[in-house]
């Protein structure tokens, strides 16, 4: 090895430990809403050193802290009032979990861990990580908000979806018949809770309903990684005149849904007839 290569080899050797001790890079974490995140440490404890000689804290984007362990015992005094009771330290793998996540809890996060010695205190490793929140929106729900007439083929349709974070980004009806699929696009109507910042979504549609022909509509809610269905609203047509299906009276209710905490999502899979979806739920 000539005297080049050995220098770069120090450099390179010497970039990976600085990178260790001070944490260059920022990891991403997911949590829920009202369940738990964890904000990651990830420090390489190589020469063994006992946690009663060192201090370990975190900190948000705001510089509050929201745990601190001083020579291996906690120290609440310099924890801020809003993390104070939320937060849990895994020894084992550096990890602070943090509890009863909210919305307002999304952002950067920092641990920072230093040596106490008879020098004082001494930086050993620092990271950042940056936490997202998400919350499940309820399954879609189709709701008649104003009945047809007799002579009238005109029906009122309204989609609703509640407490689900972020903001989606595409909601619509999709009418199937005999011989097509319809997808209308209609404005989606959005409200923040200004206590929890989840949102509600809705979407009203009127239309005529086709003469001899059975339809069935469902909604659809297009979030950033999944699509959430409805249970589908059927209408049976035929020559004597239309006539909503018992089944799909019993489905529609007068009522703003309820939320789910688990995800109420549904594969797609490509089929080979008009409707280019199939729902599996």
């Amino acid at each position: 090895m000539g005297i080049c290569d050995s220098t770069m080899g120090l450099s390179n050797t010497l970039l990976v430990m600085a990178l260790l001790l001070y944490g260059a890079a920022s990891v991403k974490s997911q949590a829920y809403f009202n369940k738990t995140g964890e904000l990651p440490c990830l420090f390489i404890n190589s020469e063994n050193i006992s946690v009663d000689e060192l201090v370990v804290f975190w900190q948000d984007q705001n510089k509050l802290v929201l745990y601190e362990l001083f020579k291996g015992k906690e120290n609440p005094q310099n924890v801020h009032p809003k993390y104070k009771g939320r937060t849990t330290f895994d020894k084992d793998n550096w990890t602070l979990k943090l509890h009863n996540i909210q919305i307002k809890d999304k952002g950067s996060y920092q641990c920072f861990i230093h040596h106490k010695g008879s020098k004082g205190l001494v930086p050993l490793y620092h990271m950042s990580s940056d936490l997202s929140v998400l919350a499940n929106f309820s399954q879609p729900e189709i709701m008649v908000t104003s009945n047809r007439t007799e002579n009238s083929g005109i029906i009122n349709l309204t989609c609703s979806s509640v407490e689900g974070y972020p903001a989606p980004k595409e909601m619509y009806f999709k009418l199937k018949t005999e011989n097509s699929t319809t997808k209308y696009d209609t404005a989606m109507k959005k409200s923040q809770s200004n206590v929890t910042e989840l949102y509600n979504v809705s979407i009203s549609l009127s239309f005529s309903v086709p003469e001899a022909s059975n339809v069935s509509i469902t909604c659809v809610l297009k979030l950033e990684t999944m699509e959430l269905h409805s249970l589908p609203y059927n209408i049976e047509t035929n020559k004597m005149g239309r006539k909503e299906s018992e089944q799909t009276k019993e489905r529609i209710q007068y009522h703003v849904p309820e939320r789910s905490d688990e995800a109420q999502c549904v594969n797609i899979s490509k089929t080979t007839s008009d409707d280019q979806s199939t729902t599996h739920f």
